[in-house]
């Protein structure tokens, strides 16, 4: 804890251990008054008896020593013996302070029984009882509140049922019907049932709501609610106009422009989205997220020039830092600067960028011929940060791949399983790599074992089925890892372009055609599109696959899969 006890003291609203002072000669404590004239007046408390004025003078001074757990346990345990208000609502503060829910649902409760008056008193104990799930008690207590027209936190009642389950939300939507029939005109019950609404799926209800109600709800949350079940319901361009007339109601306020400039990215609307932006920067300069975001569009935009500026400050303040630098040099790589691009990536600290940073910087050195560089670099992350390390030989290996040099990547994925035999990640690269170099023993023996440590490894399983399939003569047992793969994973259109060519294999060309159809639908790729094509071939039906070769050609002209296909069928490398 940084933050001091004073603090808490100031918070509580009580006045540290003169709170205890002694009132009514029978030692029954006041009941607070909740009119202004009141809070000007000294607070009185009940008397006590020794024991408790001791406990309550030791956890002031544990307060003092940052020793919370003492001061909160002893006021907790005062605040159930005496029952008194005061020493309640001091324990519920602590309690909030810390994050001890159990204690501030329990402090909170005292606090309302014994100050029945008191509208603070009412409103903590409904939402510590939201926070618990325990909706129907929560209602009664911010009724309570309702009846004196005081901020009731419905919106909060509704949005602590988010995780709750269907009967639990369906239960609290009867508690918000049955309020809304004594008060229609109520905007936080409309807001808070249009939010129970909405986490019940049930958006079109949710909306209808909101805009019938819309006179009574001109605040900016049920506005913003309204713009994001549009949203949901794929009805955007209905979103724009209305916060468009919001902002010119609220044109201060920080939620409704930003939700309104993301909506202008959703839109590819880059230029006014940097607008608004802009705006929200000049309104709040010390926000940081607004900077980052800001860069981010620029960068999206192609505004690079523009986005180094935003993101050199985020640097320059200490801010974002990792992701600062990966994006700098990204906007360096694209106005053609490598040099300080490589010094940006080289910036780039663990986080989530780190990894896509060593990757590209990597790239950038092969492509430069300097591969020695590179290897140097990410053999000194490796040692800098050993928890990378794996993931570094990854990207070295593809990278080398890349740059077709197989025999350098075949020898670093050795030098990295001496280090980590049994990484499947690893072995599956080696696999990858053996395939290359036609050697089947190799690959078969790197996903037997990873199958043998995770039996339901879709990738593995895809791979020696279709390597089986594509390379030797045992298609059965191809084509039972292949469907093995497929009952895992039936949507990946790479087990659809194995099980389509294991079927072509077997002799099943309807069969191998439609599957094949479905794996190019999702995923158009030219190994894909060789595949249809020579079944198409086969099945008498040229012109077809001349068609989907010519596709995948204009798409990728030097697929030697491609061109392996044409001359094997065709004679010819070229349509």
């Amino acid at each position: 804890m940084n933050r001091s006890f004073a603090l808490l003291t100031a918070l509580a609203l009580l006045g540290g251990c003169q709170a205890f002072s002694p009132s009514a000669p029978d030692g029954t404590p006041p009941v607070e008054e909740a009119s202004p004239a009141a809070a000007s007046e000294p607070k009185v408390y009940a008397s006590f008896d020794k024991e408790t004025l001791f406990a309550l003078l030791t956890a002031e001074l544990a307060g003092q020593r940052n020793r919370f757990d003492i001061a909160l346990g002893n006021y907790v345990q005062q605040a159930n013996a005496t029952q008194d208000a005061g020493v309640a609502e001091r324990g519920f503060r602590i309690a909030e302070y810390l994050g001890a829910e159990q204690a501030a649902l329990d402090t909170a409760l005292i606090w309302a029984k014994n100050a029945p008056d008191n509208l603070d008193a009412q409103r903590a104990a409904a939402v510590q009882l939201a926070r618990a799930g325990r909706y129907d008690e929560s209602m009664h207590y911010m009724e309570s509140v309702l009846l004196r027209q005081g901020n009731t936190h419905f919106d909060f009642l509704a949005l602590s049922a988010a995780e709750t389950d269907p009967d639990t939300r369906a239960g609290l939507l009867q508690s918000f019907d049955r309020l809304l029939d004594k008060h229609p005109d109520n905007g936080q019950l409309l807001f808070g049932k249009a939010l129970l609404l909405q986490q019940d799926e049930r958006s079109e209800e949710a909306l209808e709501l909101l805009e019938t109600q819309a006179s009574k709800l001109d605040e900016v949350a049920p506005l913003l609610l309204r713009a994001r079940l549009l949203q949901q319901l794929e009805r955007g361009e209905e979103a724009m106009p209305l916060l468009e007339q919001g902002l010119e109601r609220h044109p201060q306020d920080k939620r409704l422009r930003l939700t309104y400039a993301r909506l202008l990215v959703q839109q590819d609307r880059l230029d006014d989205a940097k607008g608004e932006f802009t705006t929200l920067l000049q309104q709040h300069p010390d926000d940081d997220d607004l900077r980052f975001s800001l860069a981010l569009v620029c960068l999206e935009a192609e505004a690079w020039r523009e986005a180094i500026v935003y993101l050199e400050e985020l640097v320059e303040r200490g801010s974002h830092v990792d992701a600062a630098h990966y994006n700098l040099a990204r906007a360096y790589e694209a106005i053609d600067e490598p040099e300080s691009a490589l010094i940006e990536y080289a910036l780039v600290g663990p986080s989530n960028d780190f990894l896509p940073a060593q990757a590209r910087q990597t790239d950038l050195l092969l492509a430069k011929q300097r591969g020695a560089e590179a290897s140097t670099r990410l053999r000194k992350a490796r040692e800098a940060q050993p928890d990378y390390a794996i993931q570094l030989y990854l990207i070295e290996s593809e990278a080398l791949a890349k740059q077709d040099r197989p025999d350098a990547a075949w020898d670093l994925i050795g030098q990295a399983l001496e280090q980590y035999p049994d990484d499947l990640n690893l072995l599956y690269t080696r696999a990858m790599l053996a395939e290359k170099r036609d050697d089947l023993s190799q690959l078969e023996q790197d996903l037997r074992f990873i199958l043998e440590r995770e039996p339901d490894n879709a990738l593995a399983l895809n791979a020696l089925g279709y390597t089986l399939a594509d390379r030797t003569t045992r298609y059965a047992e191809a084509k039972e890892l292949i469907e093995q793969a497929y009952r895992i994973n039936p949507d990946d259109p790479a087990i659809l372009d194995s099980l389509g060519w294991v079927n072509y294999r077997l002799g099943n060309l309807e069969v191998a055609e439609r599957l094949l159809r479905q794996a190019l639908q999702r995923l158009p790729d030219h190994e894909v599109a060789a595949h249809l094509g020579e079944v198409l071939w086969a099945r008498g039906k040229q012109r077809e696959a001349r068609k989907v070769w010519a596709g995948a050609l204009k798409e990728q002209p030097d697929s030697t899969i491609l061109r392996s296909t044409l001359l094997r069928l065709t004679g010819s490398e070229t349509l």
